[in-house]
This record gives C-alpha cells, sequence and structure tokens, in this order.
C-alpha cells in the first residue's frame, strides 16, 4: 500500500471508531422512547379455538374447565376449555397493546456468535450469501455444535467447518461462551480457524455483545487477538438494528457493518452492508451482507 492509501487508512480510522461509539450509545438508549414503553412480563399465549379462530393475550385465571383471558385490545373472555384446540407459549412481551415477538436468531448477529446460548434441542439451519449454509443444534442447555461445507460454484473441493460452543455462564441479562470455528478443505494438509470468547449484556429486545478471539493456523496461533464489537436493537415488533464490527490487529482494514433484520415465530432473513475500513474500494464502497436462518425445536 502506497503512502496516500496509508494517510487515508489513518484519516478514516477515526470516523470508524465514532460510528462504534455512537451505536454502543444506542444501544445503551436511555432516551429512546422504545426503550422506555411499558411492558408486562407475564407469558403471552395463542389460543386456537374450534370454530377456527386465535386470540392472543395473557392468562388471568384457569380452572378446570375454562381460562379466563385478556387480549392485547384488552378484551376480557371467558374460554372454554372444550372450545380449546391448541393452546401455545409465544415468545415476546407486549408493548403498548402489541405483541413485540422475540427474535428467534438470539445466539448470532450476522455471523459472529453472541454469548447466548441454544437451548437443548433447539437449533437452526442457516444460509449466508447464498454459499455458506450452517446447521446448528443444542446438544444441552449449555453445549451446541454447528457446522457446514461451502457450496462455491468452481471450486475442485469445498470447504467443511465446525463450530461447538460451550456456554458456562448465563444469569439475567448477561451470557458468556467460549468456542471455535474450524475449517478445512479435504486432502489439505492443515486448517485453519479462531478460538474465542464472547459475552453479551442486555435484554432480548437490546443487547451489547464483546468478544475476542485468536486465529490459528495448523498448530500456529496468532499472538494478537481478534475484536468483536456488535449490538441489537428491537425497533418494531418483527424487526432489529443489528451491527457487528471487527477490530483485526496489524491490519490497516476493520470491518463494520449496519443492517436490520427481519423475523417471524420461527425465520430470520437479514440485510445488511459491511465496510470494509481503511481498504483501497472503489465505486460502491459497501459489501452486500445476505442471511436466512430456520430456527426449530424447543421454543
Amino acid at each position: 500500500m502506497n503512502k496516500k492509501r496509508i494517510t487515508q487508512s489513518r484519516r478514516f480510522f477515526p470516523l470508524g471508531m465514532t460510528f462504534i461509539f455512537v451505536f454502543t450509545l444506542i444501544l445503551l438508549c436511555p432516551g429512546l422512547s422504545y426503550c422506555q414503553q411499558p411492558s408486562t412480563q407475564k407469558d403471552v399465549y395463542q389460543i386456537e379455538l374450534k370454530d377456527g379462530s386465535l386470540v392472543v393475550g395473557t392468562i388471568l385465571f384457569e380452572d378446570e374447565t375454562s381460562i379466563r383471558f385478556r387480549t392485547l385490545s384488552q378484551v376480557e373472555m371467558v374460554l372454554q376449555k372444550d372450545q380449546i384446540v391448541r393452546k401455545k407459549k409465544v415468545s415476546g412481551q407486549i408493548v403498548e397493546g402489541q405483541l413485540w415477538r422475540s427474535d428467534p436468531n438470539q445466539t448470532r448477529l450476522f455471523f459472529a456468535p453472541t454469548g447466548r446460548a441454544l437451548k437443548a434441542g433447539q437449533g437452526y439451519f442457516s444460509v449466508y450469501e447464498i454459499f455458506f449454509p450452517f446447521v446448528a443444534v443444542g446438544i444441552t442447555d449449555f453445549l451446541a455444535i454447528a457446522g457446514g461445507m461451502t457450496l462455491v460454484p468452481g471450486m475442485e473441493s469445498q470447504a467443511i467447518y465446525v463450530a461447538p460452543k460451550l456456554t458456562p455462564l448465563s444469569v439475567k441479562n448477561f451470557d458468556f461462551s467460549i468456542g471455535a470455528l474450524y475449517a478445512r478443505i479435504p486432502n489439505e494438509d492443515e486448517g485453519a480457524g479462531i478460538v474465542y470468547g464472547v459475552g453479551t449484556v442486555g435484554t432480548p429486545k437490546t443487547s451489547l455483545t464483546i468478544g475476542a478471539g485468536f486465529g490459528f493456523s495448523g498448530a500456529d496461533f496468532e499472538d494478537k487477538p481478534i475484536l468483536l464489537l456488535g449490538g441489537e436493537v428491537q425497533i418494531s415488533r418483527s424487526a432489529k438494528v443489528l451491527s457487528e464490527n471487527w477490530i483485526i490487529p496489524d491490519s490497516e482494514g476493520q470491518l463494520l457493518s449496519l443492517g436490520v433484520r427481519f423475523f417471524g415465530e420461527k425465520i430470520a432473513v437479514d440485510f445488511g452492508l459491511i465496510y470494509p475500513l481503511g481498504a483501497d474500494t472503489s465505486g460502491f464502497p459497501f459489501l452486500p451482507w445476505v442471511g436466512f436462518a430456520y430456527n426449530f425445536g424447543g421454543r
């Protein structure tokens, strides 16, 4: 890299740090209205009746024959149990009379893991950038195994990758995990990857994730860690803003990103833009990110 590009990288670097700092302040969000909206902690249920109608709300009282129910629009009713086809607990909170569904894919940002764990029997199938499928399953409430194989057209041999994750600490509003990502092309002598630790603090609506990892190739580990700073803020009933930022040691290019996740009960779709800070980006300076995840089991 010539002196001009190095100078440009140094000039742009404070801008990147400003971006991360501002986003961190947004995550703390004491002054944002949606962070102060009152919400109930009662469990939310969806009840299907024999006539095909659905009601969503909270249970006020239940006995052997009936349920006293309050809908999200604050209508109270008595439902006879012999008219109920299905009663299902819904993951989410009631915010100003609306159900804000919980993100079903809380264990990852765009690609990086959060500190949160998959519970036993939970899992997801995901695809990143079309060519990188990924499957993860919770073996126990604190141990998950993930892996996949690249599907890049034209490659003679595809890479195979595995990613175990252990969550030794999970308390209210804080989770900490350790794990690894290992990838190898068959018939190659050595694989490469990263071992990491990552913590997530906050609620399902608003959280901050900080992590560090050491890259390796074969048996050789890097001397300096790669740092991760990311976060998420739910902005509507089924959408949240995401950011995932990588600080790479001894590198003039850092990776900053910002995007949105749309989600339903089981499906999450991510759209984001990655800015390789300090790199020579002629034309459109952003790299698009697209991710899809289908979550299954145990919710």
